[in-house]
């Protein structure tokens, strides 16, 4: 008999016959294995818990060093000589 599938129906993943299953290693390697890749992952998962945190600690605090030198160019003499004819051309222009 023909199976038919229905559109959006999941489909089923074939399953291997049994005989051709791989036999469990002798003395739960697989266990271990299973073990040491939760320690790895748990580990790994630590060592970058605040990695986000440190990024933007460090992202301000450069923003507030760029913020800082800004405002000593904007208070020279010059700058606000300059921003001060720019801004009177611009409202003499009408």
């Amino acid at each position: 008999m023909r199976t038919t599938t229905v559109p959006g129906a999941p489909r089923r993943r074939p399953q291997p016959h049994p005989s051709a299953r791989r036999a469990p290693r002798p003395g739960g390697a697989g266990r271990a294995r299973a073990w040491r890749r939760a320690v790895v992952v748990s580990m790994t998962e630590r060592r970058e818990a605040g990695m986000a945190t440190a990024e933007y600690a460090i992202a301000t605090i450069a923003a507030v060093g760029f913020a800082g030198l800004l405002i000593l160019v904007l208070k020279s003499q010059t700058v606000r000589g300059l921003l001060t004819t720019i801004i009177e051309s611009a409202l003499s222009v009408g």
